[in-house]
């Protein structure tokens, strides 16, 4: 098979460091790679880090020849553990049903699915499948409940007192004193960090310790009330006879753990099991999980010294901000997800935002007006690629982000600007008939003969101004003249605005706006239109820019002029301008 030879793509390196232990591992067989995800609700932009990274590397190695298996765990078993902020169709009522599996909760009122889990889980399939990732998913649920994990489960209860040793290393408190260990205590992790990460298995970080009964890895949800509120009370390893008190409900059972499957490993325990169990050899975890103590690192020992397993190369990943908001968190409401960002922007700029960057980089997803600032450097590399100019790693990721093994990415087929897209859209309100009108006359000499030419990405722009810029940063063009402004000009003034008049006809184009509306200043200063800006020019370019918004839209700053004025139409222009 072919090796990369690109030292700087982040993707490559991984590959190549991936490809080798796999076959020091598992000769000839699939390379495994796996994700996590817990649809405890929904699941924003921040968990698709944990997806798009190991699917980034397994695309390059379905590139190069290998098969792949990028597993998909969804942590669907998991409890249930606080009703989140900000959910349509779910109220406080929902709280009777925390220390539940999330697909024994009820979904959201008015959802199309049967429970809690299924209800998130397929946003984020949908949009999965919108990006281009190929994955196999397994639902905990179902692992657990058909027995799948029987073996695993009995051998750890019978090798709890080793799994309750390693543990032991990194707990936080000594267990006779109640006091903070010295060397081994667990390094503090940042709590903005751990909110953002809530909602996940992996957060919970949860490992058993804490009956009187000793340790035991495995916690039964309730015969009754089906919660997790649950202490194992004795277990036998020869019978695999287990008592279990419900504290919640008061329900006392005693069951052979070798027939019962309603019940799970404690996740500083499962993870690991799960490692050996599937052969994973690449896995990624976030930041919270990478400090002394967390299941990242004692999920190491766990699997070598008691599974006899091993653990993934495993890449510490950053969070991922969203602009003008703080880390996410998807227990509170309004977190973006997948689904959100996908419809103000194509899937191939949302997949070079994580191919571009390495794992433990921090970035920032766009929803306010930086969007168009990212689309107009997302422009820019489509040209420098196009030309064969761009940089090895940024053309690997431009590359990374259009297509996968399995083919080409849909695109737009004629590239406008995304902010003229988005100006066209705010002031024509979505109308098609005004918005084919405007973008036919961006370029007379090639002029666009239906919207389908510019969709998705119009669609996109449409989406954007309609949801996430406020009413009153809208566009709304004067209905009348400014007749008070227009009457209190200056001879500056009115000649300014005159030579723009006179220019209509011959420069309407974007183009020919564009050099004229730079150039009346010029001309009003003894220049030529095509002469260098100098400070004082540009002084007086933003004032004459500022005069022309307030005539047309009343303040002193709006879409590109350029842009507003073909959006305006060349009629109305003259009437609001005074001719």
């Amino acid at each position: 098979m072919a090796q990369s030879t690109d030292t700087t793509d982040w993707v490559s390196r991984y590959a190549d460091e991936v490809i080798a232990e796999s076959e020091r591992r598992a000769p000839g067989k699939p390379v495994v790679v796996a994700s996590g995800l817990s649809p405890s609700g929904p699941i924003h932009l921040g968990n698709l880090r944990e997806v798009m990274t190991p699917h980034l590397v397994a695309d390059e190695m379905r590139r190069r020849g290998h098969q792949v298996r990028h597993l998909i765990s969804w942590d669907d078993y998991d409890r249930y553990r606080k009703v989140p902020a900000g959910v349509p169709g779910v109220d406080e009522s929902w709280a009777e049903h925390i220390g539940k599996p999330l697909t024994s909760v009820p979904a959201p009122a008015g959802s199309a699915y049967p429970n809690w889990a299924e209800h998130f889980k397929a946003a984020m399939v949908a949009s999965l499948h919108e990006l281009g990732v190929e994955f196999d998913g397994i639902s905990q649920t179902e692992q657990y409940t058909s027995g799948a994990y029987r073996e695993q489960i009995l051998h750890a209860m019978r090798h709890r007192a080793d799994i309750d040793a390693i543990l032991d290393q990194y707990r936080t408190k000594d267990k006779a004193t109640g006091k903070p260990k010295g060397k081994q205590q667990q390094k503090p992790v940042d709590e903005a960090e751990l909110e953002a990460a809530e909602g996940s298995g992996a957060a919970a970080e949860d490992d058993g310790s804490g009956g009187s009964a000793g340790y035991f890895p495995y916690k039964p949800y309730c015969g009754r009330c089906e919660k997790d509120l649950t202490t194992v009370t004795s277990y036998d390893d020869a019978s695999t006879e287990m008592a279990y008190v419900c504290t919640a409900c008061g329900f006392e059972e005693t069951v052979r753990l070798s027939e019962f499957n309603r019940g799970k490993l404690v996740w500083k325990v499962d993870w690991p099991m799960r490692w050996a169990y599937e052969g994973v050899v690449f896995e990624p975890s976030g930041v919270d999980h990478s400090s002394p103590g967390s299941s990242f690192v004692v999920g190491g020992q766990i699997v070598r010294q008691v599974f006899g397993g091993a653990q993934p190369i495993g890449p510490m990943y950053a969070f991922v901000g969203i602009s003008g908001m703080a880390k996410m968190s998807s227990s509170k409401g309004g977190v973006p997800t997948p689904a959100d960002a996908l419809k103000i922007m194509e899937a191939p700029l949302l997949r070079w935002l994580y191919a571009r960057r390495k794992p433990n980089q921090a970035f920032k997803v766009a929803f306010d007006q930086e969007i168009q600032r990212l689309y107009d450097e997302w422009d820019k590399l489509e040209a420098k690629v196009a030309g064969g100019e761009a940089l090895p790693a940024d053309a690997a990721a431009h590359a990374r982000a259009v297509r996968t093994a399995a083919g080409e990415l849909p695109r737009t087929p004629r590239v406008l600007p995304y902010r003229t897209l988005a100006s066209v859209a705010d002031i024509t309100a979505g109308a098609e008939d005004q918005t084919l009108r405007i973008l036919s006359e961006l370029d007379p000499a090639n002029p666009l003969a239906s919207l389908d030419e510019v969709r998705p990405r119009l669609d996109r722009a449409e989406n954007w101004i309609s949801t996430y810029v406020p009413a009153d940063a809208r566009t709304i063009v004067r209905a009348e003249p400014d007749t008070e402004l227009l009457g209190s000009l200056d001879d500056e003034g009115r000649e300014s605005l005159r030579l723009l008049l006179e220019g209509l006809d011959t420069h309407w184009s974007l183009d020919g706006l564009t050099t004229l509306v730079y150039g009346v200043p010029k001309v009003m200063a003894g220049l030529t239109p095509d002469a260098k800006p100098t400070p004082e020019l540009k002084v007086a370019q933003r004032s004459f820019f500022a005069l022309l918004y307030r005539l047309l839209v009343t303040r002193e700053t709006g879409p590109r002029l350029p842009t507003l004025l073909l959006a305006v139409g060349a009629e109305r222009v003259r009437k609001l301008l005074g001719a």
